[in-house]
């Protein structure tokens, strides 16, 4: 990454210039999108449909980016693209701590619902499969990563060791328990599995020769294979989280309408409110609201067409659209910086690339930087679960635990369209009323 004359940066900058026409491109999208609610708001065609002119904007886009000077672009990879992809890696965490409670809510409330010990047994499954692949690839990491002299490593090994214990003991104490019933292993065992696939890819992916056995072997169409294996669960991992990211806007941010609401329609009108008076009262039956009911329904097929009838989205959008292209402009940064292994840009000075054969090899994620990088995430993984569990506790015993919402309550008052903020699912879940 540092380059002895700018040729040798050519590759690098190409990556942050085509990074950052996708970012652009999707930064668009979303200030085009911003207070869309519906699908009956012409602006939500802009998400729903003109391929071809997206596309287009996005070569477009592409192409002037390589008519941009190195120095642009030397700042903005250095500076932007480094906090917008930290910003990625926090809200993946997020939502995989999320995901976690959520998981063991929908086991726990399927089996209450049908009784059936498929649920039960699912539940219990994942939860011993996850323990057991923590404990099994932690033995691996002691086994071939930890060896005398690899201090560091087992430094990273044995916290995140202890960090598990420590977060499955709190995950059943009786006070987190009595705070939430639902918290248990199967959440723990989810996180802990996580976090300790994050220690052993920041492990083997150091660069260290004597403590790292894949860096000896690389070699030959071993290596070859295994840089085609990486990259191929690396964008696929990347595919999955940020499209899941992106649609999950009913979790991290305000949905631009939620289920819960709508837009008046002739069911809200002075006569059927009316009736639905009347009904409460016993003046008539229910069944005048049902016949209400079917003619709106015929009126309403009328006039939309049978071109409309599948659209869903008409009363409320599924997602946030801003929010879905947000999302994905900081998922192209992330992109960037591990394409680039989270290294500074700069002009000038020695180059110390490895070659082979005279032609320079690139090692995705064998970098200082990106094994702390990924170290970090493990830790910060812990600590966001961990909070998840000690949070209502503290909010319940602790008023002070209402500062929380009053920051948030001053931004949404501030833009109440385009608003980036928690919403009540995972607040609540996180210490927020």
């Amino acid at each position: 990454m540092d380059c002895k004359d700018k040729d040798r940066c050519y590759g690098v900058l190409a990556v942050h210039r085509i990074t950052f026409a996708l970012s652009l491109f999707h930064f668009i999208l979303g200030m085009l999108l911003i207070g869309v609610k519906d699908t009956r708001t012409k602006r939500a065609a802009i998400q729903n449909g003109w391929w071809g002119p997206k596309v287009l904007l996005w070569l477009l886009l592409t192409l002037l980016m390589f008519f941009i000077p190195n120095g642009f672009f030397v700042f903005w990879a250095n500076y932007f693209s480094l906090i917008l992809a930290s910003v990625f890696i926090v809200v993946g965490l997020v939502l995989l701590v999320d995901f976690a409670h959520s998981w063991s809510e929908t086991c726990l409330d399927r089996w209450e619902q049908t009784e059936s010990d498929f649920w039960k047994l699912t539940l219990i499954g994942s939860t011993l499969g996850m323990y057991a692949a923590t404990i099994a690839l932690t033995g691996v990491l002691y086994g071939f990563f930890a060896s005398s002299g690899c201090s560091l490593n087992q430094f990273f090994i044995s916290l995140n060791l202890g960090l598990i214990v420590v977060l499955t003991l709190l995950s059943i104490s009786p006070k987190v328990q009595e705070a939430n019933p639902r918290s248990g292993l199967a959440q723990s065992s989810m996180v802990a599995a996580y976090c300790t696939y994050l220690i052993a890819s920041a492990v083997m992916n150091r660069d260290n020769a004597e403590c790292n056995p894949i860096t000896r072997g690389r070699g030959g169409s071993a290596k070859t294979t295994t840089v085609v294996i990486g990259a191929v669960f690396t964008f696929l991992a990347i595919a999955y989280s940020t499209s899941r990211a992106a649609t999950q806007s009913t979790t991290l941010v305000a949905s631009a309408a939620p289920h819960s609401t709508r837009a008046p329609t002739k069911k809200d009108s002075l006569r059927i409110q009316a009736l639905m008076a009347a009904v409460e009262a016993g003046a008539i039956p229910a069944s005048a609201l049902d016949e209400e009911e079917d003619d709106d329904e015929i009126e309403t097929r009328s006039e939309l067409g049978a071109a409309d009838e599948s659209d869903d989205e008409r009363q409320g959008t599924r997602y946030n659209y801003s929010f879905f292209h947000f999302v994905f402009a900081i998922a192209a940064c992330y992109t960037a910086m591990l394409l680039t292994d989270w290294r500074f840009v700069r002009l000038g000075g020695p180059s110390p690339d490895p070659s082979e054969d005279g032609a320079p090899i690139a090692y995705i994620g064998r970098s200082t930087t990106a094994m702390w990088m990924r170290v970090v995430s493990s830790w910060l993984c812990i600590a966001i679960y961990t909070w998840s569990l000690v949070a209502p506790v503290i909010r319940k015993s602790h008023p002070f635990s209402q500062l929380w919402t009053t920051p948030l309550k001053i931004l949404q008052n501030a833009d109440m369209q385009s608003r980036l903020l928690f919403t009540a699912t995972v607040p609540d879940r996180f210490g927020f009323d």
